[in-house]
């Protein structure tokens, strides 16, 4: 049972997954109902329908709605009736309003012990601004991801980016239903409920791929206008269109050497090595170019990926919708909407059997008159357990990671964060890329231990080293299968079956394991053999197509946004088959493709585009429902300030700030601004460079309009509001010393916080885990 109080994304998209899943969601409007109701996209023939918005029906499947005013004592009386049917509460209540409303987190844990709540807030429950505005544009560029966008710009002086839509969002979303399901789990064993407060600006600052933690081990301030540490690793041009092209090894660049016909340039000394073509990345995408421009997309896609070459081509939602990949997946569900009619829908970002996953019901009508209740008994709690206050929820549950890079250390770190053992098999004759990265301290001989990426991703983890091509070793491996719950990879398709650890062997070495697989595009379907990284998924997946500078080229995420993406996305799957397991369900098989875990976060443009609304173009940071919304200079070099503008009350009172100049009339209304945008961002854009971005972002806030610096790596270590909530990590490393990593993006009020060690040394823990269990 999961009782939603949430507006627009993050609350909203946590309470649909769980709903996907078979809980029962009773989602509280007010009589305006959900914001997202006037976001749109809309039907052509219903402009502002708000039982029409795409937004809005892409992230409300499965659920029943009741409108409740909380502004009165009846709305709250009933509300709190409500809370206490319910199992898990999710709702987007901001620190102050939580408590006017009655979602105050130790009062209700103390009226209900069992009870699980998740705030999905911009900025956190606690902390200096708490009770900040945030929009989608402020948390992505306060949490250090905006200053990465697009990456690899070569338009040093122009502004940072910020994806279209609310892939952050979505992603706090993910992590609030892992992190409400594993709460729920604990709770349903002894009684001890939690609150969870989840800050979306932290779970941006914890997906930052390298940048960070190039930072804190290097000194180095990644930005939008730097190359990449592997390539090639771009976007080019094709005779038909654009492809995404990144080599990750060595051998995959000499493949597509053998591919391009061997050209002279390809063998000069300056493009040798992995350092080589770092540094002359610019003469290298100028020759890549000149090559790919003579072939069509499909051709380099497929003659590309059958010689294990990672291409990946740049679709629209339109191309999208053809992909007979997922429509043999299953992907694009189907439901009959009672104002929209028969649509075709995103499906589970994952692939589970026993599947549990469906797509029961459209978004519900805004229906004053409706008044849902619960189906059934609440289920009965066991007695609360003192003993078991602090205790994470996965504490006794073990996994056996084969993971590597970030997709699948992505998936265990979360299982780690919640108390899991996970083991991390690993090997010094064929180490992981993770461990190989150059993201070492300049100052130390270089080892694999002491590269920063591994450092960062593996944090709470143990590790143990085999050869795995040793029948002794894979023997060894089904010991530890028989004493496990979980079993994670990431390997490529067929890699475990080669290795003798197939699903099969796994089962035979324990008939209840949880087997969980990441791969680019899934374990079935005509391209389950193709190779996909991270960076490839957002081409692939539309987001690419709508991200880029008004009238410029497509451009790319600024990270890897696939493997967060995939790797929470399994998190979620693994905690809820283990809950389903508890229940009496078989062990789940799970298999998450990164192209549909990442996808699965373009919901506006997708339903825009099953509503038949007219393609959008891409628009830089403006937003098509707010004006002035963007990323407009400050005082200093390089200095910027994201702004959103939600509403007409919003720019009265920005526009009173500015003075004279932003009276003009043609402002007055949003259609004014829209159509007037150019002139508007003058406007703006010389007001804010008078002003130092912190200085500034209090003044707006202090007059209810949302606005947050767009902050470096440095600069997020530092900020008040990331380091008050103790979102950063230091452990004492044996190799490397005290560094700084990123943590957990969530506080809980009962269970300990924090990661629970450093990441291992290779092997660290073999002994160990050998001798026992």
């Amino acid at each position: 049972r999961v009782l939603e109080i949430g507006d627009n994304v993050a609350a909203p998209y946590a309470a649909k997954l769980l709903g996907d899943i078979g809980a029962d969601v009773i989602k509280v409007e007010g009589p305006d109902g959900d914001p997202a109701r006037a976001s749109g996209p809309f039907p052509p023939a219903a402009p502002g329908d708000p039982e029409q918005s795409g937004l809005f029906l892409g992230l409300n499947t499965n659920k029943r709605t009741i409108v409740l005013d909380l502004d009165t004592a009846d709305g709250r009386t009933q509300l709190r009736e409500l809370v206490g049917q319910a199992d898990i509460v999710v709702h987007s209540c901001s620190a102050e309003r939580a408590i006017e409303v009655g979602l105050d987190g130790d009062e209700l844990l103390a009226a209900f012990p069992s009870l699980v709540v998740c705030a999905l807030t911009p900025y956190g429950h606690t902390g200096p601004h708490a009770n900040w505005r945030g929009e989608e544009i402020n948390v992505v560029h306060g949490g250090g991801w905006g200053y990465l966008i697009p990456g690899d710009d070569p338009d040093s002086l122009a502004p940072p980016l910020t994806v279209f839509g609310h892939p952050a969002n979505c992603q706090a979303g993910m992590a609030g239903a892992f992190a409400a399901l594993g709460a729920h789990y604990k709770a349903q064993a002894t009684g001890v409920g939690e609150y969870i407060d989840l800050s979306v600006m932290a779970h941006v600052a914890s997906m930052l791929e390298a940048s960070f933690i190039a930072w804190s081990y290097s000194g180095k301030v990644a930005s939008r206008s730097e190359g990449r540490i592997l390539n090639p690793w771009g976007i080019f041009q094709c005779s038909d269109g654009l492809i995404f092209l990144v080599t990750v090894e060595q051998d995959q660049w000499e493949r597509l050497v053998d591919m391009m016909g061997t050209p002279e340039w390809a063998l000069l000394e300056v493009f040798a090595t992995f350092d080589d073509r770092a540094a002359n990345r610019d003469l290298l995408a100028i020759y890549i170019e000149e090559w790919t421009s003579q072939h069509t997309v499909e051709y380099l896609f497929h003659e590309g990926q059958a010689r294990r070459i990672c291409f990946a081509p740049v679709f629209t939602m339109a191309d999208l919708a053809r992909q007979e990949h997922l429509l043999g997946r299953g992907f694009f569900p189907s439901a009959s909407h009672e104002a929209a009619g028969d649509l075709t829908y995103m499906g589970a970002p994952y692939r589970m059997e026993p599947n549990s996953w469906q797509l029961a019901t459209a978004a519900p009508l805004l229906d004053p008159e409706s008044t849902p209740t619960f189906a059934g008994q609440r289920a009965a709690q066991p007695s609360f357990d003192p003993t078991a206050v602090a205790r994470r929820p996965l504490e006794g549950v073990r996994v056996i990671d084969f993971s590597w890079v970030w997709a699948g250390p992505f998936l265990t770190m979360h299982l780690a964060y919640l108390g899991a053992e996970v083991i991390k098999i690993e090997s010094s004759s064929r180490p992981g890329l993770g461990r190989r990265l150059p993201v070492h301290p300049p100052e130390l001989e270089a080892t694999l231990n002491t590269c920063g990426y591994f450092n960062q991703w593996d944090q709470g983890k143990k590790s143990v080293e085999l050869d795995l091509t040793d029948p002794d070793s894979i023997a060894t491996v089904l010991q530890l299968v028989a004493s496990a719950d979980v079993v994670v990879d990431n390997y490529a398709t067929g890699v475990m079956e080669r290795l003798g650890l197939g699903d099969d062997v796994l089962r035979n070495a324990d008939p209840d394991v949880i087997i969980a697989s990441v791969t680019g595009f899934g374990h079935t379907g005509p391209l389950a053999e193709y190779m996909g990284y991270g960076p490839t998924t957002a081409p692939l997946s539309g987001l690419t197509s709508m991200t880029g500078h008004v009238d410029g080229r497509p451009e790319e995420a600024g990270i890897s946004f696939g493997d967060p993406a995939a790797g929470l996305t399994a998190a979620f799957a693994v905690m809820a088959s283990l809950i389903g397991q508890s229940e009496g369900c078989p062990p789940a098989r799970i298999d998450v493709s990164l192209w549909e875990a990442t996808a699965a976060n373009a919901v506006e443009l997708w339903m825009g585009h099953a509503l038949g609304s007219e393609p959008l173009s891409r628009m830089g940071s403006r937003n098509p429902t707010a004006a002035p919304h963007g990323i407009f200079p400050c005082v200093g070099d390089d200095a910027w300030i994201s702004i959103a503008c939600v509403s007409d009350d919003q720019w009265a009172g920005f526009a009173a700030l500015i003075g004279e100049q932003a009276g003009d009339d043609r402002f007055t209304a949003l259609a004014g601004r829209k159509a007037n945008e150019e002139d508007l961002e003058s406007i703006v854009s010389a007001f804010s460079a008078q002003h130092e971005r912190w200085q500034l972002a209090e003044l707006l806030q202090a007059a209810g309009i949302a606005a947050y610096p767009s902050l470096t790596c440095p600069e997020i270590e530092v900020n008040p509001q990331l380091t008050e909530r103790g979102f950063w990590e230091r452990f004492d490393h044996p190799e490397v010393g005290e560094r700084t990593h990123s943590g957990v993006p969530w506080r809980t009020r009962n269970t300990a916080n924090g990661v629970m060690h450093r990441a291992p040394l290779l092997g660290e823990h073999t002994d160990e885990i050998l001798g026992v269990r």
